[in-house]
């Protein structure tokens, strides 16, 4: 067998495809693009589904990648057997619409037989093909699979609901009788519980459709277009090229490893317990390395806590080998080098990416200590009770504080407990169903749409240099999903073989305008433009006079709707760069919208962004303006544009050539959109807003132009509004008015306090006199008349003076609202009255709730009603105490 390394054997896929006429499409960003089915790239085929459910029409129906991916349903799994990963690549080969079995399966088999390419032993492998697909078999049998080597499984048909399906062939390689580790000779086949056969591929005919309502998939009618789509698992061919037990002890690991041998003193390969957390390590060191580096960042929600609670696993594993400090960013420059020849970003961006990890890093260590002084707390209550560690409290431990339910119930182990694991995967489902909802319900892959696909006519936009044309000829007309010639009234779509009316694209929202005939007469307003499936400008119109397929039409862009649009979408360009200029390179990209009211930019920053920042960009953007800068476009190969220094916003894949726009020698980018003919045309830029919209993602709003001007007219009226009201004869005077109101108010605050105080200690003496007793305590309850938590708790320390009871009740009604507070003398604490306890046990009366010390706790609530009742019920329990 030959001796490949990880990098030879990526290459050599992309290769071979590449020679039988795909396009290889580089591996996208881990976090998805405009897909809110997913949280992550999870598949390789993730990123291509525009093109399976012909969404859109790719320049080359023959496509190639390796894609990175992350999944996290199976986290508990990894260590502890062979090939589970958070992080993986998967290669595969497509086919939109183009070949189909005939040709794919000859490819899987020159690709892994052939000496030229792998050159794997065609008597190792075996295929497993679905039942009723006889023409998978027998094109299996045509290219020289043995015929003993093809099993038939009723599970290989691929069906995740409505959409694209179809029967599958699965490849395994047979590692030998070595590796047969089943103590169940039944199981010792191709998909048997072993480890001898190891699945590398999986081919998938995408041949039906699965409609709503159909559940055989012996009755799902065909697609318009079969496709194809493949996954071969990178890291298990590399185990098999490396010889290797397991996917951890290959060249896409064992550097990982072996870095972290150095750092714990520990060895792997010498305790089977160790090599888990080495293997865990590993993996989760590889996924936190590249989900930051593509813009994730940790979070206590959506793809943040994904990330954290990947780090704290592996850093609570670092402690099981040893390691107590941060170590895991010392993992990332070293997980860069591994897949420096295909990701060399991750080792460009190996500083940002460790500076993150360190951050998160420290946060852990001290959460993790505080973590463990509550399980001391959380086994000791256990102790005094049933000696069972409630399932929300140990998932509370693991949701909160990162302690996986091994390390708690390892912990109540040791000390004689159990814990309730019935309980656990109860709150853990209900979890990961309000992330599923969280999600939302949107289709993992859509249905063709046959007449859009199959739709090829002509269409040419020139809206970059003209918002007008006087002869476009209408082409197609659909309404109601159907071809028509002629539209009367109402709404359809149409393509016309010229258009100057923009699509929507990049988040820039369409052009609107007018459609005219040769006579003169507006006969339809455009409403919306969107990109066809095949590339062509798909107007909506609103028609108020006849349409006709073939005649000439005059179309014309609303011109102060599309100018307004131009210049936000010029100003997002500039914002994109001044944020990289002033908070760093690391500062990407992660959504926009550009509509003629203002532009929305998300990007990815951990934390907010101070005012003083939000002010330096602002200030260069404007200052940019003033220079009066040129804008221009060219249109040239994506190499050249790349060259030019051309940023390309996301990892968008982009065609043969491809249109850069330059801002003067401030900014140059891949784009398709309208832009202003010169940055002075912006008049003014102005941020509105800044604000977090997600784990790691920040947001700018923001105006140009007349919003701009709007935007200082509207504040200029509530200054002046201001100023009426402070009665400041100039607005440079406001400040100082407003100052000297609020030194009048916090000195009219401090007479009230000081009065209150004085009632309340009035009341206080008078409460304090009258002691009661309940069981074996004394106490005081009594309802004060003052405004505040502080006034009670003022109450509270003059009565710690000289304790005239055990306990001290306060209320304070305070109209819609009341204040609790409970106090507890020394003593009585040491008998077993904790002011926490008893504070939990009132406040439902007056309807809330509340906490604290032993000493000291305070609840609020929203029925003063309830205030006599919160009294009863704490004599009722200091009796029974």
């Amino acid at each position: 067998m030959k001796q490949l390394s990880s990098a030879e054997i990526r290459d050599m896929f992309l290769r071979f495809f590449e020679s039988k006429g795909h396009s290889i499409v580089p591996s996208q960003s881990l976090v998805p693009k405009d897909d809110p089915s997913l949280l992550w790239i999870n598949s390789g085929v993730a990123t291509l589904k525009k093109y399976f459910d012909g969404t859109v029409i790719p320049e080359n129906r023959r496509i190639t990648n390796a894609q990175k991916a992350l999944r996290t349903n199976d986290i508990e799994n990894v260590g502890h057997t062979a090939r589970h990963h958070t992080l993986f690549e998967m290669m595969g080969n497509f086919s939109i619409g183009d070949y189909f079995k005939d040709e794919v399966i000859p490819w899987a088999w020159e690709l892994l037989t052939s000496p030229e390419w792998y050159g794997l032993d065609p008597e190792k492998l075996y295929v497993t093909v679905y039942p009723a697909d006889t023409v998978a078999k027998e094109k299996w049998l045509e290219v020289g699979m043995i015929p003993s080597h093809i099993y038939e499984n009723d599970d290989n048909f691929w069906d995740i609901g409505e959409g694209p399906s179809g029967p599958d062939t699965e490849l395994y390689y047979d590692r030998g009788e070595a590796w047969n580790n089943t103590e169940h000779p039944e199981e010792n086949y191709p998909d048997g519980d072993n480890e001898r056969f190891l699945e590398i591929w999986n081919i998938v005919f995408s041949q039906f459709n699965h409609l709503p309502g159909l559940t055989d998939n012996a009755t799902y009618p065909e697609l318009p277009h079969k496709n194809i789509d493949t996954g071969l698992g990178l890291e298990r061919l590399v185990s098999v090229f490396q010889n290797a037990p397991t996917n951890f002890e290959t060249d896409l690991f064992l550097p990982i490893i072996r870095k972290t041998e150095e750092l714990s003193g520990a060895r792997y390969g010498e305790d089977a317990t160790l090599d888990i957390s080495f293997k865990i390590i590993a993996d989760h060191a590889r996924s936190v390395t590249f989900a930051i580096g593509d813009g994730a960042l940790p979070s206590n929600e959506g793809r943040g806590y994904i990330i954290r609670r990947l780090l704290r696993r592996a850093v609570l594993h670092g402690r099981k080998l040893g390691i107590n400090g941060p170590f895991l960013n010392q993992l990332v420059p070293v997980v860069g080098e591994i897949m420096h020849s295909y990701y060399p970003e991750v080792q460009e961006n190996a500083d940002y990416i460790a500076s993150i990890v360190t951050a998160e890093e420290a946060r852990f260590n001290k959460t993790l200590s505080d973590g463990l002084s509550l399980l001391d707390g959380v086994m000791a209550d256990a102790k005094a009770q049933d000696g069972i560690i409630a399932g929300a409290i140990a998932f509370k431990m693991y949701d909160t504080y990162g302690f996986p339910y091994e390390l708690t119930e390892e912990a109540a182990t040791d000390a004689g407990l159990t814990v309730d694991r019935a309980g656990f995967d109860a709150e853990m489902k209900a979890q990961q169903e309000r992330a599923r909802a969280a999600r939302g319900n949107a289709s993992s892959m859509g249905v063709q749409n046959a007449l859009l696909t199959d739709l090829t006519t002509a269409s040419k936009y020139v809206g970059w240099s003209e918002l007008s044309v006087e002869a476009a000829q209408l082409e197609n007309i659909i309404a109601d999903n159907q071809l028509v010639n002629v539209a009367e009234t109402g709404q359809v779509q149409a393509i016309f073989d010229i258009t100057p009316f923009y699509a929507e694209m990049g988040g820039q929202v369409p052009d609107k305008g007018t459609v005219t005939n040769t006579a003169g007469d507006i006969v339809a307003t455009v409403a919306d433009v969107q990109v066809a499936p095949n590339g062509q400008h798909l107007h909506t119109l609103d028609v108020q006079g006849p349409l006709k397929v073939g005649e000439t039409y005059r179309l014309d862009v609303d011109l102060a709707y599309h100018a307004a649009i131009s210049k936000n979408h010029t100003a997002t360009h500039m914002l994109d760069q001044a944020l990289r200029n002033i908070l760093g390179e690391h500062t990407t990209q992660a959504g926009s919208l550009v509509n003629d009211k203002l532009l929305r930019y998300d990007f990815t920053y951990n934390g907010a962004v101070s005012e003083a920042k939000l002010q330096e960009v602002e200030d260069l953007v404007n200052a940019k303006i003033i220079e009066n800068l040129p804008i221009s476009w060219i249109e040239t190969d994506i190499e050249s544009a790349k060259q030019l220094g051309a940023v390309a916003v996301f990892t968008e894949k982009y065609g043969e050539k491809v249109r850069v726009v330059s801002i003067g020698d401030f900014n140059i980018e891949f784009d398709g959109g309208t832009h202003a003919k010169t940055t002075a045309e912006l008049g003014m830029f102005k941020i509105v807003s800044e604000q977090g919209t997600g784990a790691g993602v920040r947001r700018i709003e923001a105006v140009t132009g007349q919003g701009a001007m709007n935007y200082v007219k509207d504040h200029d009226a509530l200054l002046k509004n201001a100023a009426s009201l402070v009665k400041a004869p100039q607005l440079s005077e406001v400040s100082d008015k407003i100052e000297a109101l609020q030194a009048q108010l916090k000195e009219a605050e401090r007479q009230v306090a000081s009065l209150e105080a004085k009632l309340a200690s009035q009341a206080a003496k008078s409460a304090f006199n009258d002691v009661k007793t309940a069981g074996n305590f004394t106490y005081i309850t009594t309802e004060l008349a003052v405004e505040s938590m502080d006034a009670l708790r003022q109450t509270a320390d003059n009565w710690k003076q000289n304790q005239p009871s055990d306990v001290l009740v306060l209320a304070a009604n305070l109209g819609e609202k009341v204040n609790l507070l409970v106090a507890v003398a020394p003593q009585a604490i040491a008998a077993g009255v904790k002011a926490g306890d008893l504070i939990k046990a009132i406040a439902p009366a007056v309807g809330g709730g509340g906490g604290g010390r032993p000493d000291m706790a305070q609840a609020g609530g929203k029925n003063p009603a309830g205030i006599q009742e919160a009294f009863a019920q704490a004599v009722t329990w200091l009796a029974a105490k």
